[in-house]
């Protein structure tokens, strides 16, 4: 494993100075700062962060986010939270959304009455595609 770099002069010269908090401590041997090397924390791919934005701002919520991608709602909210994306607005229907492979896709287009009467958003979701439908309100 090669050494950290000394954040304050960046000389790799550093030894090993006890361990604080479960890191290791280190010791600069050019300039004698003492460090800790950064938690590396299980990084997630910007692909499901996206992904994760779009379907929240579709109106799905944390939980259906979470059996969709894969990921936790808790890290769905932090996302939310530190990218400031607006709730969406409460309305009276909630959309339904079907998982498609390319060819179902293809063949629920092929059927005017699913064209009809709604408003639909696809969305790519790995091999697969992500299908939103709204019914449209009634007029009074």
């Amino acid at each position: 494993m090669s050494q950290p770099a000394c954040p304050k002069c960046e000389s790799v010269e550093a030894t090993k100075s006890g361990i604080v908090g479960g890191r290791q401590r280190y010791k600069c041997r050019n300039c004698g700062y003492h460090f800790s090397v950064a938690k590396l924390g299980r990084e997630v791919n910007t692909y499901y962060v996206v992904k994760a934005l779009q379907l929240y701002v579709e109106g799905v919520s944390y939980r259906e986010i979470e059996r969709l991608l894969g990921v936790s709602h808790v890290s769905v909210m932090n996302w939310v939270k530190k990218y400031g994306v607006k709730a969406p607005r409460q309305t009276a229907h909630h959309p339904t959304y079907h998982i498609l492979t390319q060819q179902e896709l293809a063949e629920y287009f092929q059927k005017p009455e699913n064209l009809q009467g709604a408003g639909l958003v696809v969305t790519e979701l790995g091999d697969n595609y992500l299908l939103f439908r709204w019914e449209r309100l009634k007029a009074s």
